[in-house]
C-alpha cells in the first residue's frame, strides 16, 4: 500500500518520535482516538481540523493559512 505522505503526516511522526510517544500515547495525551492519530501519520486527505489542531498543541503549533502565488497557480 502506498502512503501518501504529506508535510503535515510527516511533521507529526517526526514530532513525536522525537517526544518519544508512541501513537496510543500521542492519542491519549492529544485527546484523540488511535485511529485518528494513525490516519493523520498516513496522510488520510480529509481530517477534522480541530482533531488537527488537538495533536498539532501538544508540539506547540496549530493549522494556519499558507499565502499562496495566485498567478502560479493559474
Amino acid at each position: 500500500m502506498k502512503e501518501n505522505l504529506t508535510d503535515l503526516s510527516i511533521y507529526v511522526k517526526a514530532k513525536r518520535k522525537q517526544n518519544k510517544l508512541t501513537q496510543p500515547e500521542l492519542a491519549l495525551k492529544a485527546g484523540v482516538g488511535l485511529r485518528f492519530v494513525r490516519d493523520l501519520e498516513q496522510g488520510k486527505k480529509t481530517m477534522r481540523m480541530d482533531k488537527v489542531n488537538d495533536v498539532l498543541r501538544l508540539f506547540g503549533g496549530a493549522l494556519g493559512v499558507v499565502p499562496l502565488d495566485r498567478e502560479k497557480l493559474l
